[in-house]
């Protein structure tokens, strides 16, 4: 059997796939499978055991301008998927999207999975799902059962992000250190200039542990990409000597994601990847009301804990962040 999933989301959603692709190796290990994923996100599964071949589309539109040369070999592309006689399509996507699934009906396969359209397969929206457990399902018309052990997201973080980390905490004489990090793009899910500093403070006078201040560059009216740099400047500006800026490209970031003791993030892509590092990450939520929250977004992982706010995560009381934090600082191995 030879499987194409389409997957056109930001680098956390593709994350979040990668259960997926693991569970249906797993269950038929003779499928062949094939990704599609655009110049943005591919990078996140670029050497993926559970993939076959991977295709990388570029986006046509970017920093608002269209990109002639892009459609073009979009076309291209499609051409070349046709001719690869996919048995099936999934669309992987926790819910609609019609970009997708034109994409999907235009490589002229008969049997496509995706939820809430008009296919061959169609999957009921399930919006008190979590995201990875969404795309699990979407396996079930393949014959693959769910899963008997519980999956995780896995990312194989490269040896130049490794090494970066490694130079980046020398220079400073950082030893072992906690990452808190911004990047969630509603300001209601971001702790406040105080919880940082406090935080910071205590992972310093309680665990001895420097802490690695990290956000997404950029001006929160960037259309494109919204960035943080309003809401770190505060931090930047008041910050000890046991705080640490970083404000760099993300495969560094997740070196020394990869290298801390834990981390502290908001709802973001940032989050996930944190999650699949090996201390683990603390989620932090609010105002599920309004946009999804941890029952569909919750970070994956051995060492992954969350916590919810009301309105808010200044609202959340530094003894609850302690507590959630006092089991990821446990030693490995406990």
């Amino acid at each position: 059997m030879k499987v194409l999933v389409v997957k056109r989301d930001k680098i956390g959603d593709l994350l979040l796939t990668t259960p997926m692709l693991a569970h249906l190796k797993a269950s038929q290990p003779r499928t062949e499978v094939h990704l599609v994923a655009n110049d943005y996100n591919a990078w996140v599964v670029e050497g993926n055991r559970h993939i076959d071949r991977l295709w990388i589309y570029p986006r046509v539109r970017h920093g608002g301008k269209l990109r002639l040369g892009a459609a073009v070999k979009n076309v291209l592309l499609t051409y070349q998927l046709r001719k690869q006689r996919f048995d099936w399509v999934i669309v992987a996507n926790g819910e609609h999207s019609h970009r997708a699934v034109a994409l999907a009906r235009r490589i002229g396969v008969a049997r496509i999975v995706a939820y809430g359209a008009a296919v061959s397969d169609p999957l009921p929206l399930a919006p008190q799902v979590h995201e990875m457990d969404r795309l699990l399902a979407m396996l079930h018309p393949l014959g693959v059962l769910p899963p008997v052990d519980e999956l995780f997201p896995k990312y194989t973080l490269p040896e130049k992000a490794k090494s970066f980390a490694k130079e980046w905490t020398a220079e400073r004489g950082i030893e072992s250190y906690v990452v808190l990090g911004l990047g969630a793009r509603r300001q209601k899910k971001q702790p406040s200039k105080d919880q940082i500093l406090r935080w910071a403070r205590h992972f310093n006078d309680q665990y001895g542990l420097q802490t690695v201040f990290m956000w997404t560059p950029g001006r929160a009216a960037d259309p494109l990409y919204p960035g943080d740099d309003d809401v770190a400047q505060p931090v930047v500006d008041a910050r000890p000597g046991y705080l640490h800026p970083f404000r760099g490209p993300i495969q560094e970031a997740l070196g020394l994601i990869w290298g801390a003791r834990t981390s502290i993030f908001p709802d973001s892509g940032l989050m996930h990847f944190a999650a699949a590092s090996p201390g683990g990450v603390l989620g932090l939520f609010a105002e599920s009301s309004v946009s999804p929250g941890p029952m569909n977004w919750a970070p994956r992982g051995p060492r992954a804990e969350w916590l919810e706010a009301d309105k808010a995560v200044a609202e959340l009381t530094d003894m609850q962040v302690y507590e959630k934090l006092a089991r990821l600082l446990k030693p490995r191995s406990a």
